[in-house]
């Protein structure tokens, strides 16, 4: 009898059909680098279950993925180091492959006979593209399961929103149906031949050419540590978090992105955490608006905008007052080498670059803030767009994200936001300035502790 759970099934889709061979489940781990909390784990693994397969975790190893340096791939490699273990503990095999799964996947499945491909879902371009490739390439059945989100991107909506005032009653609609506890995963019953060889992270680390940026030593990696983070957080700081979240020289925000980022920690297990920590529904507001339904918007603009990180993808009256205002004299005006170096006559824009160099992170309220300094001292909003980016996801951990890059079209390009009044350069753009910084916290504390870092 196909005995499914509802729960699990309806989290994945089908790619493409296929064939399904003799062997293994395959799970192509991507954006979801954890054992527990993984939803498309454990579709794999009740497939597994139900054909009486059994199951292969494969993570492909991409060492010149695009905006991605030393310092991201130490944080992945020695989180992905703690999997095959892990793994082999419930019987379940794991093989690291190097090279894109465009390139290596097709003839790893054909090798291995596989029964059925699964994958993590990713609004991101290159990985859309890898996904379409792959299903050229293939023979076997295809299918993504989202487990970034707490409702799948696609079942929240299946167009790009204006705003979070247009998916947040789509998600209020459906998210008591989806924010549920996630359940373990089983002991495989089903042998698997292979052993999970340990990730030699160093020598992995030796092959990634771009080394212009280094480890972090605030926080470690990995999915344990991920797990310790997210409960000391919700054990000690959630309580605090509406009121100082806005306030970088205050402990105020959760600082988890990073796991996020990697799938180190799964969102929905932090959302379910937050939601029965027995605190009041005030004080929790702030934080689940953030975690779920502005993340869950930033998966809907990349997924259903081509051109999210493209002047192109700003809100039609964005780009007509940025376009009315393209001539307007700048004050200043800095190349990208002036900007990564922190040469600026602004003391906090200098200390926001120097904090994300050093730090791997920047605070979110400031991430606004020095993104639109950035195109209020560049030639052009492309110029400023482009240059965001660029510093963006060569530092910050949590690059090369959805995230990210809606948050700087947000902050560059009015994207989910509104028209504000109008002024030179910004035309009516939101704007932000260090005065109004002052207002809000202790910006020469905030230098000085950058300073001391």
């Amino acid at each position: 009898m196909d005995r499914r759970n509802i729960d699990i099934d309806r989290r994945g889709r089908q790619v493409a059909s296929g064939k399904r061979g003799l062997g293994s489940v395959v799970y192509l781990m991507s954006r979801e680098q954890r054992v527990d909390d993984n939803w498309a784990l454990l579709w794999a693994q009740q497939e597994a279950i139900i054909r009486e397969k059994a199951l292969l975790v494969v993570f492909c190893l991409v060492a010149d993925y695009p905006g991605a340096n030393l310092r991201h791939y130490l944080f992945m490699l020695k989180g992905l180091a703690e999997l095959p273990a892990r793994l082999a503990e419930i019987n379940i095999g794991f093989k690291l492959l190097e090279g894109s799964p465009v390139d290596v996947l097709p003839g790893f499945l054909q090798r291995c006979d596989a029964h059925l491909l699964v994958c993590d879902f990713d609004p991101l371009r290159i990985k859309r593209k890898w996904q379409e490739q792959l299903k050229a390439a293939i023979s076997v059945p295809f299918y993504e399961v989202d487990g970034h989100n707490v409702i799948p991107a696609w079942i929240t909506s299946g167009k790009k929103e204006y705003g979070a005032y247009t998916i947040r009653p789509k998600i209020k609609r459906l998210v008591d149906q989806y924010l549920t506890d996630i359940p373990a995963l089983q002991r495989h019953p089903v042998e698997i031949e292979t052993d999970n060889l340990k990730i030699a992270e160093d020598h992995l680390a030796e092959k990634i050419s771009d080394r212009i940026a280094g480890a972090v030593d605030w926080l470690q990696p990995g999915e344990k540590a991920g797990q310790e983070a997210m409960r000391d957080f919700v054990d000690n700081r959630l309580i605090t978090y509406s009121a100082q979240r806005n306030n970088p020289c205050l402990k105020g925000q959760s600082g988890l992105s990073p796991y996020l980022h990697f799938g180190q920690l799964a969102p929905q297990r932090l959302a379910w955490q937050v939601s029965r920590s027995g605190l009041a529904p005030a004080i929790l507001g702030d934080f689940l608006e953030e975690l779920i339904v502005r993340r869950e918007l930033a998966d809907n603009f990349c997924l259903y905008e081509p051109a999210y990180d493209r002047f192109a993808g700003f809100p039609e009256w964005a780009q007509k007052t940025l376009q009315a205002h393209r001539q307007d004299p700048r004050d200043a005006l800095y190349s990208l080498e002036q900007f990564e170096a922190a040469q600026t006559h602004e003391g906090l824009w200098n200390a926001c670059q120097r904090d994300l160099v050093i730090h791997g992170k920047l605070h979110g309220y400031l991430r606004m803030y020095w993104a639109k300094k950035i195109l209020e001292w560049t030639i052009e909003p492309e110029e400023a767009l482009e240059y965001a980016i660029i510093l963006n996801d060569r530092y910050s951990l949590d690059g090369r994200d959805a995230n990210g890059y809606t948050g700087i079209a947000w902050s560059i390009g009015g994207v989910h936001d509104r028209a504000w009044r109008e002024r030179p350069v910004f035309g009516k753009i939101r704007y932000m300035n260090e005065a109004g910084c002052r207002r809000k916290f202790d910006v020469d504390c905030y230098i000085r502790s950058v300073r001391l870092s």
